[in-house]
């Protein structure tokens, strides 16, 4: 079926009138004195809009200019002009989330000429009215689709030209965001349909072209052919008649043509219904946030008292009060009774034996534990035709050239020369080839390799064999690009192997990697079962000529490369705001991120294996504090060894019979006996690394309902078998301005315990704290 019918038109102009209604009605409190007249809203959207602006233009206010450099106070930055307490004139907006607008202003909101980017890399840039965008403008998404048209209140409405991410375009006329009126839409396999739309579905007079050159032409409705119509083949041959997807319905008369030998007699036209299925109107990319819901923090008059210094900003804007008891550790009075220590003393009794009930209650009910359902191969393959394969040529180029090219035997004592930030190495390499480059049929580009002594030996400290290594990334086999890019805007990559992990990164970033990059070589000569990311190099790709776009990346390892399936993922910090994933259990599959507040498991290893584990963790949390970093985390993943026919995990002395994984027959698959006879052997301790391919067990826990936020939850005496792996990520964020930014704003509202953007000795102490809370000994 192409298209999709949908009907939102209703739920649109209600949406944009309450929208309008509540942003007049909040102008005064947003921009301090300033005052806006009317207050209705009319019913024709266009109209009710133009007004405002009219009736801000033509005001009698005046306002001194001058160019200002503002922090404001939730940590938002602005540079430009100002006037009063807003922005009027040019200037940049920068939020804490990362989202940043650069142009024109009128009296605190974007209007004229301007461009807003997000900080997935989506870019808007084009005519801006009253913070929407609206007018002529092109909207370019993360994925690389692209909208370049007119634009009304954010939506698509008018005409404009659609590119897609899988290749598609679209290019005709638009309403309240979904393609209506005249239109030509087209397909990758360059098949097409030209005619009319309707709420972003095909309906009306059109025609269908396919790429073998047969077409149909006549009334279609809710994407489908209905009504009169003809079918032609490329020979001239046509069926014309009466269209419906029920064939009871249908009647009609076939023509051949005079000078085509073959007949199409056997025909059945219901598959035309068959063949129009695989032809569907991509859906597009969702954008988060949209430019007109992101608020201004302006300086506010100190006029009023302050009867608002209780109540706080939630992130949406909303203004909600302060739970002062959670903030201050129960202490104090509460509004709206009074607490004194006896009567607390009686209410802790009562509380404790509500808490052991309700603990009882939640065991009673919980559901046997189901292997989450299983996911296709990570990635997307880049083939020819892939917006980043030419990036991939580059970069497998790059590669060969640098590990292949000959050095003399790298000592693992290295001078201090080797970790100079200006040691680097710039290669050009032209599409003909040169003395030292290969021809090629990719554009030409430079190449630089950082430090490549210090990356060159620390393959070697790896024990990474040269020829393996190029074989992996540089080999026939393409590279697989994650199908979203992380929190951060970096792309991933993965070889074909999984053994390897390519990742864009900021500048900022290789800033901070080579300036740890000495006390990051030693840290690793020194502990081998050091549990941070193993880098295998750090290089760049500038395309030369007009674009002189940059791309810094970095190699390395797969932490979750094995032959066991990895049935859990969690990404632990020990912060609890925004630590979970908010997706039902139906949906959560083998390649899904977990966080925090989703974990649901004590992790308990054997008593040698555990003490490792605490000395690593804490010399691992040291070195990063002296280098400044936070926001790291543990990555962990867990493979269940017994999982019942029907898809059950079997507790530790289950009465299920396992069958395993499937995918992994025949690889290792550790019993408790056999992980205690490694452990008395010592000549088999060496087969053992921290971390990786771990046998252990994990305890199953719950949180209790009466507790508002638990970050660890209860064990229940529920265990089960299982291997475990993981180690320390993201380890190259230092607290840089825009996190002590972040820090400060969502100090305001949050708990400061609960936020991620702390500084680096108190994210140690707290990291620390969380790990060592759900890593324990198994007794």
């Amino acid at each position: 079926m192409i298209g999709k019918d949908s009907n939102v038109m209703k739920a649109w102009e209600f949406t944009v009138r309450k929208t309008h209604a509540v942003a007049k009605m909040r102008a005064t409190s947003i921009f301090g004195t300033l005052s806006l007249a009317n207050t209705y809203v009319e019913e024709d959207i266009n109209d009710d809009y133009d007004d405002d602006d009219d009736e801000d233009e033509n005001g009698s206010e005046s306002f001194e200019i001058y160019q200002a450099d503002k922090v404001l106070p939730n940590g938002d930055y602005y540079t430009g002009e100002w006037a009063d307490n807003f922005p009027h004139g040019v200037g940049k907006y920068l939020w804490t989330d990362g989202c940043m607008y650069v142009g024109e202003w009128y009296k605190g909101k974007t209007k004229g000429k301007g461009r807003f980017s997000w900080p997935s890399g989506a870019t808007y840039e084009g005519d801006f009215k009253s913070g929407f965008m609206d007018g002529n403008g092109t909207y370019t998404g993360f994925n690389g689709e692209t909208y370049k048209g007119h634009s009304v209140m954010n939506l698509k409405h008018g005409h404009g030209l659609k590119s897609y991410v899988n290749g598609d375009w679209y290019e005709g006329e638009w309403k309240r965001d979904l393609q209506e009126g005249q239109g030509r839409y087209e397909w990758k396999d360059e098949s097409y349909y030209v005619g009319e739309w309707k709420n972003g579905s095909v309906w009306g007079k059109g025609v269908f072209v396919w790429a073998n050159g047969n077409s149909f032409e006549g009334s279609w409705e809710e994407g489908l052919p209905k009504g009169s119509g003809t079918f032609k083949w490329l020979d001239g041959s046509s069926y014309e008649g009466n269209w419906d997807k029920d064939a009871t319905d249908h009647n009609g008369t076939f023509y051949p043509s005079e000078s085509s030998e073959e007949g199409h007699f056997d025909w059945d036209p219901q598959e035309l219904y068959n063949d129009l299925s695989g032809y569907v109107v991509c859906p597009g990319e969702k954008v988060s946030v949209l430019p007109s819901q992101k608020r201004l923090a302006v300086w506010r008059s100190t006029k009023g008292g302050d009867s608002g210094k209780n109540r706080r900003m939630s992130l949406d804007g909303r203004v909600s009060s302060v739970r002062m008891n959670l903030w201050n550790g129960g202490e104090g009075n509460v509004s709206g009774g009074v607490r004194t220590s006896a009567v607390g003393s009686d209410l802790d009794q009562e509380l404790m034996a509500l808490q052991l009930d309700n603990l009882d209650d939640i065991v009673a009910q919980l559901q046997p534990l189901k292997a989450p359902k299983k996911s296709k191969r990570q990635g997307e393959t880049i083939c020819k035709g892939h917006k980043n394969y030419e990036l991939m040529l580059n970069l497998q180029l790059g590669i060969r050239h640098s590990v292949g090219r000959p050095a003399p035997a790298a000592s693992l004592d290295l001078k201090p020369s080797a970790f100079d930030p200006k040691e680097k190495v710039w290669t050009r390499f032209p599409p003909e080839g040169s003395k030292y480059t290969p021809p090629h049929p990719s554009c030409d580009f430079r190449w630089k390799d950082y430090c490549p002594v210090v990356f060159r030996t620390l393959r070697k400290l790896f024990n990474v064999d040269s020829a393996d290594y190029m074989l992996s990334i540089c080999g026939n086999d393409a590279l697989r690009e994650l199908c979203s890019p992380g929190k951060s805007g970096s792309f991933f990559y993965l070889t074909d192997d999984d053994r390897y992990m390519i990742k864009t990164m900021k500048k900022a970033e290789v800033k901070v990697l080579i300036r740890m990059l000495p006390a990051y070589y030693n840290h690793f000569r020194d502990h081998d079962n050091t549990l941070l990311t193993k880098y295998y190099g750090l290089h760049c790709v500038k395309l030369t000529g007009t674009a002189q776009k940059k791309v810094r990346f970095i190699i390395m390892g797969n932490l979750f490369r094995s032959e066991h399936t990895i049935h859990r993922r969690f990404d632990l910090k020990g912060s609890s705001l925004g630590r979970t994933t908010d997706k039902p259990e139906a949906e959560i599959s083998e390649t899904t991120i977990l966080k925090d507040l989703d974990l649901n498991f004590i992790f308990r290893l054997h008593k040698s294996w555990f003490q490792e584990f605490c000395r690593q963790i804490d010399r691992d949390c040291e070195l990063l504090e002296q280098e400044g970093i936070m926001d790291y985390s543990l990555l962990v993943g867990i493979h269940f060894k017994d999982i019942s026919q029907d898809g059950d995990i079997i507790p530790s002395g289950g009465s299920k019979t396992p069958v395993g994984d499937s995918e992994n027959e025949g690889s290792p698959h550790l019993k408790r006996e056999d992980t205690d006879q490694l452990l008395l052997d010592p000549s088999r301790w060496d087969s053992i690394v921290l971390g990786v391919n771990m046998p252990a067990k994990v305890e199953r826990t719950v949180r209790r309902n009466d507790i508002e936020l638990q970050l660890v939850g209860e064990p229940i005496g529920e265990f089960y078998e299982v291997v475990l792996f993981f180690g320390i990520i993201d380890i190259l964020q230092d607290y840089d301005i825009s996190k002590k930014l972040e820090h400060a704003y969502k100090s305001i509202q949050y708990d400061p315990t609960s936020i991620s953007a702390v500084d680096p000795r108190q994210y140690s102490r707290r990291f620390r704290d969380f790990i060592l809370k759900i890593f324990t000994e198994d007794s």
